[in-house]
């Protein structure tokens, strides 16, 4: 039986590959999600991949993850990075452990974005590598 992992997308996740592609590349989320299930089966795990535009969704799927009995929660909060003690007090709260993702570098960018407070919460981060953000977080949900 393999274990899930799973990968919660936040705010405008959904418009990737047409949003600001300087900044986020040309994958979509659709593209992202092939790329974490094949490497997914290769490690003997399953993906449970979700977007939504409303943080108490998120804050939800954080609870399910750890109900379900998930191995990890690879978490790209989009923009409630910055501005949700909902999502950090739903990871505090949780087992589960909770890797923060992020295509972009959040430290090269405008200030308001060095702050996280998922990041404050989580077990790790990993930043600015583009969609490969995700695989490497995998490989670290895989490792723990």
């Amino acid at each position: 039986m393999s274990e899930t992992v799973f990968v919660l997308n936040g705010p405008n996740l959904n418009l990737l590959g047409t949003r600001e592609p300087e900044i986020y590349g040309s994958a979509t989320l659709d593209d992202i999600a092939g790329m974490l299930e094949d490497r997914a089966r290769e490690l003997g795990l399953e993906i449970d991949l979700r977007q939504s535009n409303h943080e108490g969704h998120l804050v939800d799927w954080l609870h399910e993850a750890q109900a379900m009995g998930a191995k990890a929660v690879l978490l790209n909060a989009g923009a409630f990075t910055h501005t949700s003690v909902a999502l950090h007090d739903a990871i505090k709260a949780i087992r589960t452990p909770v890797i923060e993702v992020h295509l972009s570098n959040p430290h090269t960018r405008e200030a308001f974005r060095h702050k996280s407070y998922v990041g404050m919460a989580a077990k790790a981060t990993i930043a600015g590598f583009g969609p490969i953000s995700y695989l490497l977080a995998l490989e670290g949900a895989h490792r723990l």
